[in-house]
């Protein structure tokens, strides 16, 4: 497994109880996060666990960088569900972990505007189970739609993977 991602990062600030959540600085959100990973990979306190990663070579470090966490990944054999121009529905879910789907978005209807190609599914790789690629879609939603408010002809975009939606029926 490796050694961290941004994945992984989202994850540890939504375990960030509450309260110490809403008291701390941003800056400790970061540190609070970065401890939890580095303890349960065993870089920091006692032992190290089978399997940690070396630190990573100066040269490979652009790199790592540039091919961030979410990384666009091969479409081989992976099928779009949805085209441009497709009703879809966010779907309802509350997972316990890590989701990058936002609350006020699941359940709701939206269009989707692109496919922008096949990418590592964030919640899979929070969770350390690897990348589980698929389609990554640029979805439209409506103020009204979201929210119930009818105030100009806004639109918000949302990137949503293909796990987060169902085809919408007609309306």
């Amino acid at each position: 497994m490796p050694f961290g991602n941004d994945d992984h990062f989202r994850q540890e600030i939504e375990r960030i109880p509450p309260a110490s959540y809403l008291t701390s600085s941003y800056y400790e959100l970061w540190y609070r996060a970065y401890s939890a990973i580095l303890r349960r990979r065993g870089v920091l306190g006692a032992g190290k666990p089978e399997g940690l990663n070396p630190p990573l070579p100066a040269e490979g470090v652009w790199p790592a960088i540039e091919g961030g966490a979410t990384t666009r990944m091969p479409a081989d054999g992976i099928a779009a569900r949805f085209a441009t121009g497709d009703a879809v529905i966010a779907r309802n879910i509350n997972p316990t972990g890590h989701t990058r789907l936002p609350r006020y978005a699941r359940g709701k209807r939206g269009i989707v505007h692109a496919d922008r190609g096949v990418f590592s599914f964030a919640d899979s790789n929070a969770r350390g189970d690897g990348p589980c690629p698929q389609h990554l879609y640029t979805v439209a939603f409506t103020p009204e739609a979201l929210w119930g408010e009818t105030k100009g002809k806004a639109k918000i975009y949302l990137d949503l993977w293909d796990n987060y939606l169902d085809q919408a029926g007609a309306e």
